[in-house]
């Protein structure tokens, strides 16, 4: 009996305890993605640090210079994006009153519908039944979010600057964990797969930026407006695979509807082309120095990735499945192959 009760209160204790682990990873999930989005991104840029470091600047200082020009990078882009994102909402403003006379004018098309479909008077009843409370949540939910965001991206970005930092400690503390016998097979690994995924990185933000100058020279040479700012978001979206580069000319399309109907077909058209060039003729250029990455291996691991964590899981998820080809290629496979 005493044997039993041992038994069923240990296996007891140790599905309490691992339910409470699961629950406590399940609400701090949101941090856990924000420190391994840290960590992607500090590891994207091992390679310009361990090059900067190596020509007698110092880990600390190539950090520096790398962290100076990321923010340099982050305010170009918001003064490309700022002022056209401000004018439109200035002319918004300055639009509602038009439109609000606009209604209360029985010959305009506003004014014809609100004559058919009263939507002053049904806007004032939602508002009075409890319309208000809901645009306040709104409001607060709203405000909620912008928040979050901030607050989740200084808080990637002190700790990005720990992890450049602190990476070769970070390594090594890592390395302890593993058998001596077998420290130096993983080192070996580690650092491949670490410099492979530096490397890829590196790759994606070239083939980012020309999908970046390739709209800001098709939208200055056809009128588009938002020229600059357009190009900065492709060329940011184009870092997420597969589904980035199709949003951002899903965008830039829609802009050009601005213009005119041609346009906007001629730039949905182009960005198709380009999808097609950028897979087959610029990517495969851009990465021949780091890794080959199948396509079937691409699109399996962004859809897997993407389900998991989201954006982020889409934005790590080659690199992920470039290390675990790559430890495949070095521990897995010799060691079937050799039974």
């Amino acid at each position: 009996m005493p044997s039993w009760f041992s038994a069923g209160f240990t296996a007891g204790l140790g599905l309490t305890l691992a339910y409470t682990i699961l629950q406590t990873v399940l609400r701090i999930s949101g941090i856990l993605t924000l420190l391994l989005l840290a960590l992607f991104v500090a590891i994207s840029v091992e390679p310009v640090v361990a090059w900067l470091a190596r020509h007698r600047l110092g880990r600390g200082w190539a950090v520096a210079v790398v962290v100076i020009g990321l923010f340099g990078l982050l305010a170009g882009f918001l003064a490309l994006v700022i002022p056209p994102v401000s004018n439109e909402i200035s002319a918004l403003a300055d639009a509602v009153p038009k439109w609000l006379q606009q209604l209360r004018d029985h010959h305009s098309a506003l004014g014809r519908l609100e004559d058919r479909y009263h939507l002053i008077s049904k806007a004032r009843e939602q508002l009075g039944a409890g319309g208000g409370t809901a645009v306040l949540g709104g409001l607060l939910g709203a405000g909620h979010v912008v928040v979050s965001t901030v607050t989740g991206a200084v808080l990637v970005v002190v700790v990005t600057v720990y992890f450049m930092v602190g990476m070769e400690q970070l390594k090594d503390f890592a390395y302890r964990f593993v058998p001596l016998s077998r420290r130096a097979a993983v080192i070996e690994v580690t650092e491949t797969i670490l410099l492979r995924v530096g490397r890829y990185m590196l790759g994606n933000v070239v083939t980012s930026a020309i999908a970046g100058l390739a709209t800001f020279l098709w939208c200055v040479g056809l009128d588009v407006p938002y020229a600059a700012a357009l190009g900065v978001f492709v060329g940011l979206m184009d870092m997420v695979p597969v589904a980035g580069s199709t949003i951002g000319g899903v965008v830039v399309s829609l802009v050009a509807l601005s213009v005119s109907f041609p346009i906007a077909l001629g730039t949905a058209g182009f960005y198709t082309g380009f999808r097609l060039a950028e897979d087959y003729l610029i990517m495969p250029k851009a990465m021949s120095y780091a890794v080959n990455v199948h396509p079937i291996v691409t699109v399996v691991a962004v859809v897997i990735g993407g389900a998991l964590l989201g954006v982020v899981g889409a934005l790590i998820a080659i690199p992920v499945a470039v290390g675990i080809g790559i430890v495949l290629d070095e521990s897995v496979f010799p060691r079937i192959e050799a039974v």
